[in-house]
């Protein structure tokens, strides 16, 4: 995902968020509402999130400095992070604290004209939200599943928008329908229930943007095609018999580290070797532009032990 197609999602959602929450606002202080007040909570929980992700995004384009020679790329995921940890104790909490207030407590909701009319303006403005972060997503998922490009995305932005926004348009769904019952049976309990469900819709989001984020700020490797390409460039260069291992590590989500260790000739001269290596390099560069940092350690592969054709790839994936 490039940096710019991540931005205008990122700057989508949060025009769209911070319109709703102003809006969500001043119908919980003419309704009374919870439902209105965990939905004010959760656009502006959502807000300062595209805020940290567009504030990510900036850090990760210092230059690198001596303490960090491989430069900033994983600010974004940190970033990301950050967001999963304010989604949960802003949003959710707030919600599910608000819920069990107006349930232990209930008081019906008063003018829910207003809170109707807000919900369904939120939910418009969501929806143009979602879908230009869909159309985003789009170009670069390719042929997998939302599913599958949420867990693969080296890029945490679109994931975490994507998800954000799923989650405030089923969070006005929820905040619609409870208002609603609770207006026509002059309940308060209703508007408590459906800031609760707000609360555990958002703690989960929460949960799955965590792990998610979790995994790239740890370390992920390149998907396996990935490497595949990398394993090809390396082997069809002249001067390389063969890859015996292969290590990959995203630094960032358009830069790669990518360490080899690969079996040469046994009478080339270290000339020969060295050319060979520069050569790989190249060819990785050029079939992989985000492979920024490339290792190549040349060895001796044992004669007696060397496989059959083409089973150097499952070698280094066990390695």
């Amino acid at each position: 995902m490039s940096a710019s197609g991540g931005t205008k999602a990122i700057i989508a959602a949060l025009l769209a968020n911070l319109a709703i929450a102003a809006g969500k606002f001043v119908a919980f202080l003419a309704t009374g509402s919870s439902s209105m007040l965990a939905e004010s909570a959760h656009s502006v929980a959502d807000s300062g999130n595209q805020a940290l992700l567009i504030v990510g995004q900036k850090r990760a384009q210092r230059r690198r400095t001596r303490e960090h020679p491989f430069g900033y790329g994983r600010e974004r995921y940190f970033y990301a992070f950050v967001v999963a940890v304010v989604l949960f104790t802003i949003g959710a909490l707030f919600s599910l604290y608000e819920g069990w207030h107006k349930i232990t407590d209930p008081h019906p909701v008063e003018s829910p004209q207003w809170a109707l009319g807000v919900l369904v303006f939120a939910v418009a403005a969501e929806a143009f939200s979602f879908r230009t972060a869909m159309r985003e997503t789009r170009e670069v998922k390719g042929d997998h599943s939302w599913f599958s490009f949420i867990r693969r995305a080296k890029a945490p932005e679109l994931p975490v928008v994507l998800l954000e926004d799923l989650g405030a348009l089923l969070g006005l769904v929820i905040a619609l329908v409870c208002v609603t019952i609770a207006a026509i049976t002059g309940n308060g309990v209703w508007d408590g229930v459906g800031s609760l469900v707000i609360g555990l819709l958002l703690a989960v989001i929460a949960v799955v943007l965590a792990i998610e984020t979790k995994s790239l700020l740890i370390g992920e490797s390149a998907a396996p095609e990935i490497e595949e390409r990398i394993i090809r460039a390396l082997e069809e260069t002249p001067e390389i018999d063969r890859v015996i291992h292969l290590r990959t590590l995203h630094l960032g989500p358009e830069e790669l580290l990518v360490a080899a260790k690969i079996a040469v000739h046994h009478d080339d001269t270290a000339a020969e070797i060295a050319k060979g290596i520069n050569a790989a390099e190249e060819r990785i560069r050029a079939t992989v532009p985000i492979a920024r940092v490339i290792y190549v350690e040349p060895d001796l592969y044992p004669a007696a032990t060397t496989p059959e054709p083409g089973a150097a790839h499952e070698d280094q994936r066990r390695a």
